[in-house]
């Protein structure tokens, strides 16, 4: 693989190297067992094109075949975007049957239990791409071979259900294991790809429950402070991390209101109309409070203070002592509010909770008091 220079991308001005999915090692798995049933050699390496249009030769490990039956693995690399399935094999027994092609999975691979996500309850979780990719692969040796008949895939991973702990699927209500993933058989390094792709996942498992205002936090901080608002249970929470804006987007094609819970670290940013609150795309915390404080009638030695600090409850320790906290949210919320609508359109409803660790509750935006009642009635509803 090394030698392929599409294997590779630039982030941030490095050169970092690309990676297959779970959903390619399935395929590949696939292609090579029914190429070792069918001409009845082994086979030791594979080649599987995937959606992306870059072409993979990968090895197979494991393998072992009959006249009728296969089953080997391939071996998820995630490149330089290392996460918990990385160097897992991933394994497919292929079995001749008369017509067809059957796809399911086996031990290490989870069971869809709610509505709203890539497969409908009681379906192995394999995403729609990657059961294309293992049907595609299957039809090209079959097709090879002039075979008539059909192929059976059970798509398994010995070390899937230790490796599901470590991700989101028991959050996602997959239970027994991981997902067979991948929308382009390609891992990216340093993608927030796959970040934003269970953002959505979680936003649209909510809005599959029937809920219509979804309470969304960026983290472990808004989970936390949410829990402490009377009614709200925080397990209801959507977590979008940094990507508010791509949150908001798929809020409104998802057609659902948002209420989000935030720490003022992250809520300063919405402020002044950063929508990705990574310190990497702007970190603009002091410049926007200080801008903040002077309009709310800070003298230029706070705003100079301000400027000098390294975090928001530094800031808000400043401001504190001149009493200057009640007034420079009262300027601030409004202006986190028309950015959210800004992004929005105005096409739902959007509201804001902003707080701080070490002082608690800073500020609400007008509708969110209301929308927070909503949430707790479908928190009421839903037996949370």
């Amino acid at each position: 693989m090394t030698g392929n220079p599409e294997l590779y991308t630039y982030v941030n001005n490095k050169r970092l190297r690309r990676g297959h999915t779970t959903g390619t090692c399935a395929a590949a798995a696939s292609k090579a067992a029914a190429e070792a049933v069918l001409s009845g050699r082994p086979v030791d390496r594979v080649t599987i094109a995937t959606p992306k249009g870059i072409t993979l030769e990968l090895p197979v490990e494991d393998l072992s075949f009959d006249s009728n039956h296969a089953r080997c693995a391939v071996r998820k690399d995630g490149g330089d975007d290392i996460d918990a399935t990385h160097g897992t094999l991933v394994y497919s027994d292929v079995t001749l049957t008369e017509s067809g092609i059957d796809i399911d999975g086996g031990k290490g691979v989870g069971r869809v239990t709610r509505r709203g996500l890539d497969q409908p309850p009681g379906n192995a979780a394999i995403n729609r791409v990657p059961r294309a990719m293992i049907r595609e692969a299957l039809e090209d040796v079959a097709s090879s071979f002039s075979y008539g008949g059909g192929f059976s895939a059970i798509i398994s991973v010995p070390e899937g259900e230790e490796i599901a702990g470590k991700t989101f699927n028991p959050r996602l209500g997959i239970v027994g294991g991981i997902s067979i993933l991948g929308t382009s058989g390609i891992v990216e390094p340093m993608s927030e790809t796959a970040l934003i792709d269970t953002v959505k996942t979680e936003m649209n498992l909510r809005a599959a429950e029937g809920n219509r205002v979804l309470l969304v936090v960026p983290g472990n901080y808004g989970k936390d402070f949410s829990d402490n608002i009377p009614g709200i249970d925080a397990d209801f929470a959507v977590k979008c991390s940094n990507f508010v804006g791509e949150m908001l987007d798929h809020a409104c094609e998802l057609g659902v209101d948002v209420v989000l819970v935030s720490n003022l670290g992250k809520m300063v940013k919405l402020a002044a109309g950063i929508m990705n609150t990574h310190s990497r795309n702007a970190d603009a915390r002091m410049e926007v409070l200080a801008a903040n404080a002077a309009v709310a009638g800070a003298s230029m030695e706070t705003v100079l203070r301000i400027m000098e600090c390294i975090s928001t409850d530094d800031a808000l320790e400043v401001l504190d002592a001149e009493g200057l906290i009640p007034k420079v949210c009262e300027v601030m919320m409004p202006k986190i509010e028309y950015h959210m609508n800004h992004r929005t359109g105005g096409a739902i409803r959007t509201s804001a909770v902003m707080f701080s660790s070490v002082y608690g509750l800073l500020g609400k935006t007008s509708l969110a008091d209301g929308m927070l009642d909503e949430v707790r009635e479908e928190i009421r509803r839903n037996g949370i």
